[in-house]
């Protein structure tokens, strides 16, 4: 009987979503500062100062930062209102062959170019253990302004769903 228990247990475990971001539930509280990574200005970042604005996050392997461009090019067609909108990079560092510093210094630059965008470092993989996003991915969730995730998902968004995530955002911002 145990045994048969045992297994079930795993079973379940093996089934059940990966992605620990459920839609409905509150975003769970993420620090990443020191040697654990932060913004790329040096400061830390903290995840329950992503609140009053819609936030679109993305969590990204370095070497998967290109799966979602076409997506992410759709959104920045939106225009959506910077003082109702953020958007969020966190690279995991962690999760590539690359250098730090190579990682880093392109993250300044992007930061340079893209104003708008909070970039932040994972050096530790902390977004994976915390959120339990998929690691050697690309991750994607959107937060409402009172922190509780509306949409996530992990790997290529479909064409299919670009313009539900899209609506999505538009009517939170029309909520504000």
């Amino acid at each position: 009987m145990r045994q048969l228990l045992a297994f079930l247990l795993v079973s379940l475990a093996a089934f059940s979503p990966l992605f620990a971001l459920e839609a409905g539930k509150p975003l769970p509280y993420l620090e990443l500062s020191a040697k654990e990574g932060g913004k790329v200005d040096g400061t830390a970042f903290k995840s329950d100062t992503l609140k009053d604005k819609v936030t679109v996050l993305f969590y990204v392997d370095p070497d998967k930062k290109d799966l979602n461009e076409e997506f992410v090019q759709r959104l920045k067609e939106q225009k959506f209102d910077r003082s109702r909108y953020r958007s969020v990079a966190i690279i995991n560092m962690a999760a590539t062959w690359m250098p730090d510093f190579a990682i880093a210094a392109a993250l300044k630059s992007k930061q340079k170019k893209y104003p708008d965008t909070i970039y932040v470092k994972d050096r530790v993989k902390k977004g994976v253990e915390v959120w339990n996003m998929a690691d050697d991915d690309a991750n994607i969730a959107v937060i409402g302004p009172n922190g509780v995730v509306l949409y996530a998902r992990s790997g290529k968004i479909p064409e299919s769903e670009y313009e539900k995530i899209i609506s999505l955002i538009r009517r939170e911002i029309g909520k504000l």
